[in-house]
């Protein structure tokens, strides 16, 4: 996962964690062995890599601007 994980750094991310009830939003910076962190209005995050389960660039509509609405 940590190899995978490094395509996705300073590109704006879902992120989603192993129980299914959070998501994380924002820009990865840096992946660790055991960490991901995340930036999102200036705050940097540390995320558990062994608790995530989904990462996916956020959904852009055809004008390159962020979908209103992500349904999953």
């Amino acid at each position: 996962m940590k190899e995978l994980a490094k395509r996705f750094i300073d590109k704006e991310c879902i992120i989603s964690s192993f129980d299914g009830n959070h998501q994380y939003e924002g820009i990865i910076k840096e992946v660790t062995d055991g960490a991901i962190l995340v930036e999102k209005d200036g705050k940097t995050e540390a995320l558990n890599l062994d608790f995530v389960i989904r990462i996916r660039e956020y959904p852009r509509n055809k004008k390159g601007k962020k979908k209103s609405v992500v349904l999953d």
